[in-house]
Formats: structure tokens, sequence, C-alpha cells
């Protein structure tokens, strides 16, 4: 059971599963209403095809959640001792084991979704993303932004992926041309909606992850934004991107409300909206890793309510 808890830990079982429900809602709420909406409308990626690609990210960020720790042992002795697992629950060959395999059968996923659906790229783009990761961990996370960025796009990639398997899934044969492209550009919209949130709200999170990390980092050789830049600077820089953020969410809002949705416009303001504001009040009162600590649980709560809010799209469509 002690293994089995250090291992849980080890690939952030929290971040896995907010990973999956991410995949579920987008296909429930975005992508079943788009296909089930419309009597001459087909799909070719199946629901089988969509569980290897749930599978497949999920192998992927597990893997990456391992080769990151593997190589952040030092580091994380000065951050975070009383949470480090490799060398002191798992055996580092152990940790690489499980890297490969994990890196290994999501790759072969990939390949054979490409083999059975239209999707001709999943395969490549795994391949990529499993190499991403691992250049992260051995070198891009210590460069200026370079990791802030590449964790924030594969996190919208999360979204992307999926959406980009049913884009070329979808097809009508005697359905109106104009209305069929219609239905086309709001799921493109919508879709990239959620991806830039993730994007955003995610680059947010991690140079706060960088805040609170700062000590560990510096001395192992890191030039993250707050070490770069300075604590004052790397502030100036996570509020511009939450003003952003919020100033985006509330716009879309306004759209919203006209449009009648007015448990999704409290929704968002409550859960999603308010959490940010409070965020951007306490971002500068936050002195010790700590204080950082807690900022980043809240956006990343924050970031969860937002992509719930994917159900909305199936309530009213």
């Amino acid at each position: 059971m002690k293994l089995l808890t250090a291992f849980l830990r080890l690939v952030r079982l929290p971040n896995l599963v907010m990973i999956a429900v991410t995949q579920v809602l987008f296909y429930f709420t975005l992508v079943e209403p788009f296909y089930s909406g419309t009597h001459d409308a087909y799909i070719t990626f199946r629901a089988r095809h969509f569980l290897l690609l749930i599978i497949s990210s999920l192998l992927i960020a597990a893997a990456g959640n391992i080769i990151n720790d593997y190589f952040d042992r030092n580091i994380d002795e000065i951050n975070k001792p009383e949470k480090k697992i490799i060398d002191k629950l798992i055996k580092r060959r152990w940790a690489i084991i499980m890297h490969i395999v994990f890196s290994f059968v999501a790759i072969l996923i990939g390949f054979y979704v490409d083999s059975q659906t239209p999707v001709f790229w999943l395969g490549i783009s795994n391949t990529v993303c499993v190499f991403l990761l691992f250049a992260y961990s051995i070198s891009l996370k210590k460069k200026l932004l370079v990791g802030n960025i590449l964790i924030s796009l594969l996190t919208a990639w999360v979204i992307l992926v999926c959406f980009l398997c049913y884009y070329r899934s979808f097809s009508c044969s005697y359905c109106d041309p104009s209305e069929w492209q219609g239905r086309l550009n709001r799921f493109i919209r919508i879709s990239f909606l959620y991806a830039g949130f993730a994007f955003v709200i995610s680059l947010i999170r991690e140079v706060v992850k960088d805040m609170e990390d700062m000590e560990g980092d510096k001395k192992y050789g890191c030039k993250t934004i707050p070490i770069a830049w300075g604590i004052p600077a790397s502030k100036v820089f996570v509020a511009v991107w939450l003003a952003v953020l919020i100033g985006t969410i509330s716009i879309v809002q306004v759209y919203v409300w006209q449009l009648g949705w007015y448990w999704s416009a409290a929704y968002s303001i409550i859960l999603i909206i308010g959490p940010l504001v409070w965020i951007l009040r306490k971002l500068y009162q936050a002195q010790v890793p700590k204080d950082y600590h807690q900022l980043s649980t809240v956006i990343k709560i924050a970031m969860l309510a937002g992509l719930l809010s994917m159900a909305f799209f199936k309530i009213y469509s």
C-alpha cells in the first residue's frame, strides 16, 4: 500500500484525473452534441479510439511527471524534502523503467489509432510530446520562460489533440453546406477558447510555482523568471496575465448572458472570475513559499472550474 501511494503521488494522480475529466467533458459536451444534432452527420473516430486517446494522454503525462521528479531529486531535497519519492520510496531504476514503458506504450497507441482512423499524426505527436517532456526535465525547465511556455502549450494540447482528432472525423453528406460550416466554426471557436484558457492559466501557475521553488532552483542553476527578473517583476508578469484572463472571461460572460445562459454566467463569475480576482489581490501580499503554494492551489481549482464549465454547452445545446 505504501508503494502504491508513492506511485500515485509520483505520477500526480490529481493531475491525471484532471486530464481525463477534461477530455471526457470535451467529448460529451462538445463532440457528441455536434454530430448527434444532425441526422445525416457521422463520425469515424469511434469511442474505442477516444478511450485509447485518453489512455495515451495519461501515460505521457505520467511518464513526464516521473522523469521530471527523477531529474529534480536534488532540487526537491531543498524545496520539498517531505514530498520526495524517488530514492526515498521508489528506486531510480524503477522510475526510469516506468518512464520508458509508459512512453513506449503511449507512442504505440498513437500509431495504432493512426492506422485505424483518418487521423495520421497522433503517433508522431505522442512521440514529440514524450521527447519534449524529457527535454524539459533535463534542461528546458532551467531556461528563462522556455519551460513555462512548453508546459502551458502541452496543457492546451490536452484539449487541442481531441479537437484535431474529431475535426478530421466529422462529415455530413446531405447537410446544408453553410449550416454545416457554421457548426464547424462554432466547434473551432469553443475548442480554441478552452485551449487558450488552459494555456494562460497554466502559464500563470507555472510562474507562481517558480516563485515557490526559487530557493532550490537558484542553487542548481535554473534561470526561471523569479531568479532572472526578481520577485517584483515576476508578480507584475503574473498580474498582467491574470488581468488578461479575467477581462477575456468577463467579455465572454457578456455574450453568454445575451444568449440567456444565466446559470453559466453565474457559475463563471462565482467560481472562475471570483477566485482569479482573489489570486490577483493576494499575489502582492505573498512573501514566503507557503503563500505561493496557496496561490498555486487556488489557481488549480480555478482551472478545474473553468474546464468543468464545458458542461453548460451540453445543458444549453
